[in-house]
């Protein structure tokens, strides 16, 4: 035996263990995901039913469903998006283009980053503090503008990284056919990176599909359909929520069912997003 022949073995031995705790944490994290949607499926399947589509969430006792409270979660969901993405899209873009390594730009991240891993909690009462205590009521605003804030820094920095892939060639390109850097961000740099930036925003949308801190403090629930944004709103994971911490069994089983809602939405929008990326890198 060769004097290293000792160290290799130790050294074989030891990586065997580390693949071995390696494999055995996976096995164990997938076997606890595998049983939590096993038993998400069987309940949210056995629970739902059509009419939790059309009727609107019951009093206790009653028969009901859960369409006041999905419209409230699109509802709040689609303003937050659709306010939060030219603003994110624009700072991300300055951030890429303009900003790039000053110093101005480096504080910018910084705060974008502590509001990214920022609770959502903290975000909720913020918003509480800023729009719904002035105001004396809480409302469907004030929760579309909570999920705004939480979606904002996703949609920034997945639009700044996917701005900072494009080739530096394609800008030179561009300017170097006389066009202005405005225009050249809009026809060359966006059209290079719309597949990474949508996909910055259909993971914004699943980060706040499932929010109910936020929404506790700021649109907080409503029992009926409503159709403005200025009174209480109901959502999805408020009534989960809700219906989960009851006695009663019919909301216990509504709750299962918008947990199957919320998850499988939250898995195809990840899935899509994963798509988008895939072709974006391609």
């Amino acid at each position: 035996m060769t004097p290293d022949r000792p160290l290799y073995l130790r050294r074989r031995a030891s990586e065997f263990v580390m693949v071995g705790l390696a494999w055995a944490s996976t096995l164990i994290g997938v076997a606890v995901l595998a049983l939590i949607l096993a038993e998400l499926l069987r309940r949210g399947l056995m629970a739902l039913h059509p009419s939790i589509f059309y009727r609107t969430t019951p009093a206790p006792g009653a028969s009901g469903g859960l369409l006041n409270a999905i419209v409230g979660s699109l509802a709040m969901t689609f303003i937050a998006i659709l306010g939060a993405t030219p603003v994110g899209v624009l700072a991300g873009t300055w951030l890429a283009e303009y900003g790039r390594e000053s110093k101005y730009a480096q504080v910018v991240r910084f705060l974008n980053d502590t509001l990214l891993s920022a609770p959502s909690i903290i975000i909720g009462l913020f918003v509480y503090g800023i729009a719904v205590r002035p105001f004396g009521h809480f409302s469907g605003w004030a929760g579309a503008l909570a999920l705004a804030l939480i979606a904002l820094p996703v949609i920034v920095r997945t639009t700044e990284d996917m701005l900072s892939l494009i080739p530096e060639s394609l800008r030179e390109a561009g300017v170097a056919v006389g066009a202005p850097r405005w225009r050249m961000i809009v026809s060359i740099a966006y059209r290079a990176a719309a597949s990474g930036v949508v996909t910055g925003v259909l993971l914004a949308v699943a980060r706040i599909s499932g929010e109910t801190a936020p929404l506790l403090f700021t649109a907080l629930n409503n029992q009926f359909l409503t159709s403005g944004m200025n009174t209480p709103m109901a959502s999805l994971p408020v009534a989960i929520f809700q219906f989960a911490m009851s006695p009663y069994a019919d909301w216990q089983e509504l709750a299962w069912a918008g947990a199957l809602l919320v998850s499988v939405t939250v898995l195809a929008l990840n899935v899509g997003a994963r798509l988008l990326a895939r072709r974006s890198t391609q």
